[in-house]
């Protein structure tokens, strides 16, 4: 439980309160008259009651890390699992450079293959699934391969094991698997997802012991306290029940409030609570002042939001670890959300405009924009570049708004009504550029005069409904809307896809993180935490190259053209990064050696090095990544590796890995300057054309004599159909497809071709918004509004 705060600082618990858990799960074991008998039910009552003691105050992504670590702990108490395997599941080695030879694994699972035939019990597992592709094949590509045996002798492992084999083959399916392992491991009652009622945990509150509720976006959990008081005679109207509403000077009121209710043991609610930092130390004193000698139905419930990142928190621990922490999020998946939207309005909202049919249209579009708009950020960077506080006032304003236009004009104004909607109302919200495009395309597409026609769908399988009334509606969604799917906000399924193997990574990296540190050493996980480290940072200092000489190379050099210049701007960068990266490396082997004193940053590098993550200070130096130390570190010898071959003699290679540069859009700059020096144009009324080859990198032996040709780009969100020369439909479980060659060339701005084509991010990482790099227009024959929604970029790295 402790633990937890390092996940979130709001996850904070106190002996004391565990404590009275504790004695009151002992109280509640059955009795028995076995020894044995009665052990075990204690333990199942201390653990359960623990277990939902703590997950209520838990934010639904976390719950299933900390049952993870729980059952983990459990289990290494107990002697049942392995520690070798663990430290597999958790950390995921990989095997780099090796390639796939069956077609249903990628190189990565492969990788993860061979790591894993290197252990005892898996031994001879790669041989085994080349000579039975079939069987394999069917598991990898079965819907629910949680839920299947192995192939095969694999059939009799144990679940650890089975889980081990899913994390290499199958990771979008690891947050499944992890729930069955727990239900298998500790019983169903821990993975039903009921959450305890208002009711219960109140019972657990008393004058010292008060609620805390950690809010949502989109959540009053207030209510619950109302209905509660209104049970036991504590309401306003009884003036025994007393809202004070934090932000506007209102602290003398509540601590006044505080007092009164003290002595005449009435309820107080302080709502946000986080708007009042400077308070927050008072307010833990006056809550440890009348923890004592109160009235004993003294109660106070605090509310507030946490706070983006670590670095801005302020609820004192004191107050925190003192409460019982509830936390309520709004509903997930389209079903609950359009409901939700549409319970804003009444059977009166639909019938107050004189234009009927239009409005209830326009109405039913926008709940279901509303829905789409605020779920769609569930799918990370291919959802949203930025996260935006939709909330259901942009909605009613809309409503309102629309209302107004509609008795104003003859006619529907629907540019007018798309405009006010998409650039202010949610539009106010949105940061980026991209987000912006998303949304007015969404707009376009629901919001159009196709709808009064009854000819409009708002998601496949799912048209807009007629006239009908409020309940008319509610039922419609329940009866017509398609089961939840990526389909309904205009994704592909591969979104839900990457989304989940994203959540599982960080599950299995948090998990990892909060072992304790002696867990590894010994148990038969090879060697200790200070040897492997050690090894590592030999191998690092070993393998790393020497700075370039750049004075030297630009000895070489006759006239500095642009492309000279962007190689000359990347071995500097690349010469600050290696050179931190050795210094870093030589001051921790002093340290580890006992000849310097181990510092925070040397701590930190230890712990990255040891957890796979690239340092803080390397990573700052660098390029953007997401990958694991390991990959991350081969990549960067062959950036190294390329900017050798180009300055050996600073010709231009036959294809430009645009990927390798630290600053791909330099590079793309100097295309256009060297054409404009050429044909002496003005750079700023020029563009870059980018027409896509139908060769691999292998087939070009030369540059071209205008302009460049550039590989290593993958596609998100669709493919590239090479034969036809479009973006199409992504294949299943293919998430990035690679490019073929691109070839790159400088043309007048007016000269672009606009029609039919799709305007493509190109981001260096699959993490978006900052790593923008330029856009690149593709040829399509479907309407470019189906990639916008199904977030098609271009990715550098994957």
């Amino acid at each position: 439980m402790s633990d937890l705060s390092k996940i979130h600082p709001m996850y904070r618990f106190s002996l004391k309160a565990f404590s009275i858990v504790f004695q009151k799960a002992v109280e509640r074991a059955a009795p028995n008259e076995s020894l044995r008998e009665r052990v075990a039910n204690l333990i199942d009552s201390i653990t359960f009651s623990v277990y939902q003691y703590t997950a209520r105050g838990l934010f639904e992504c976390d719950k299933l890390t900390y049952l993870a670590q729980l059952t983990f702990q459990i289990l290494l108490m107990n002697r049942e699992v392995n520690a070798a395997e663990l430290d597999f599941l958790l950390r995921s080695p990989v095997q780099t450079g090796t390639t796939s030879p069956v077609e249903f694994l990628s190189d990565q699972a492969w990788g993860a293959i061979k790591v894993l035939s290197s252990m005892e019990e898996f031994c001879n597992l790669d041989r085994d699934i080349e000579g039975s592709a079939k069987s394999w094949k069917k598991f990898v590509e079965s819907e629910c391969p949680e839920k299947e045996k192995l192939p095969q002798e694999w059939k009799n492992k144990t679940a650890l094991q089975h889980l081990c084999v899913m994390r290499a083959m199958r990771p979008d399916r690891m947050t499944y698997a992890m729930q069955n392992f727990v239900e298998e491991k500790l019983g169903s009652k821990y993975v039903v997802g009921r959450a305890l009622d208002f009711a219960t945990s109140f019972e657990e509150s008393g004058p010292a012991t008060p609620m805390f509720f950690i809010l949502s976006p989109g959540v009053d959990p207030l209510k619950d306290v109302e209905s509660q008081g209104k049970k036991l005679g504590y309401t306003f109207n009884n003036r025994n029940f007393h809202n004070v509403s934090l932000g506007q000077g209102q602290e003398v009121v509540a601590e006044a409030a505080l007092d009164f209710a003290a002595k005449k043991g009435h309820w107080v609610i302080l709502q946000n609570i986080h708007l009042v930092a400077k308070w927050l130390r008072t307010l833990e004193k006056k809550l440890e002042e009348h923890s004592k000698n109160s009235h004993p139905e003294f109660r106070v419930f605090m509310s507030a939001e946490p706070a983006p990142s670590p670095e801005g928190h302020i609820i004192p621990q004191g107050i925190l670890e003192n409460s019982i922490k509830i936390t309520s999020e709004p509903p997930t998946g389209m079903h609950a959300n359009l409901h939700k939207a549409l319970d804003n309005f009444t059977q009166d909202t639909l019938e107050m405009c004189s234009r009927e049919t239009e409005f209830k249209s326009i109405l039913f579009a926008l709940c279901y924009f509303h829905a789409v708009v605020a779920e769609r950020r569930k799918f990370g960077p291919q959802g949203w570049n930025c996260s935006y506080p939709f909330n259901t006032g942009d909605l009613t304003i809309s409503v309102n708004v629309l209302y107004n236009f509609l008795e104003a004009n003859a006619q529907v104004p629907y540019d007018d009504l798309r405009y006010l909607f998409g650039e202010i109302m949610y539009g106010g919200h949105i940061t980026d550029n991209w987000d912006r495009r998303l949304c007015r395309t969404y707009l376009r597409e629901f919001i159009r005069p196709e709808m009064l026609e009854g000819e409009l769908s708002l998601a496949p399988g799912f048209p807009l409904p007629g006239n009908m009334d409020y309940n008319g509606y509610h039922q419609y969604i329940d009866a017509e809307l398609p089961p939840e799917s990526p389909y309904l906000y205009g994704l592909h399924p591969n979104a839900e896809i990457g989304f989940l193997t994203q959540t599982s990574e960080k599950l299995f990296h948090t998990v990892l993180e909060l072992q304790p540190r002696d867990s590894q050493a010994g148990d038969g996980a090879g060697a200790t935490r200070e040897d492997k480290i050690k090894a590592l940072l030999e191998e690092i200092l070993e393998r790393v190259t020497d700075e370039f000489n750049i004075p030297e190379l630009m000895a070489k050099v006759e006239e500095r053209t642009p492309y000279i210049v962007v190689a000359l701007q990347e071995c500097g960068q690349m010469n600050i990064l290696t050179r931190e990266i050795q210094r870093s490396l030589r001051e921790l082997e002093l340290g580890l050696k006992g000849e310097l004193t181990m510092t925070s940053h040397m701590e930190n590098l230890q712990n990255a090095l040891y957890f796979d993550m690239v340092p803080e200070s390397w990573a700052r130096r660098a390029y953007p990544s997401t990958a694991g130390l390991a990959a991350w570190f081969l990549d960067l010898l062959n950036r190294i590796k390329e900017l050798e071959a180009w300055t050996s003699d600073f010709t231009m290679p036959s294809t430009v890995w645009l990927t390798g540069f630290f600053n791909p859009q330099s590079f793309l700059t100097a295309v256009m300057q060297s054409t404009a020096r050429k044909n002496e144009w003005p750079l700023d009324q020029m563009a870059l054309q980018c027409d896509v080859t139908k060769k691999n990198r292998e087939e070009f032996r030369s540059p071209p004599r205008v302009g460049v040709y550039v590989h290593g780009l993958f596609m998100e969100g669709a493919r590239w159909d090479t034969q036809a020369g479009i973006i199409t439909e992504a294949k299943l479980k293919d998430l990035t497809p690679p490019m073929p060659v691109m070839f790159i060339k400088a043309i007048p701005a007016d000269k672009q071709d606009c029609c039919s084509v799709y305007c493509c991010p190109v981001y260096k990482t699959s993490q978006r918004g900052p790593t923008y790099v330029w856009t690149f227009n593709l040829k399509t024959k479907e309407n470019p509004s189906k990639w916008v929604m199904a977030g098609v970029a271009l990715l550098l790295q994957i």
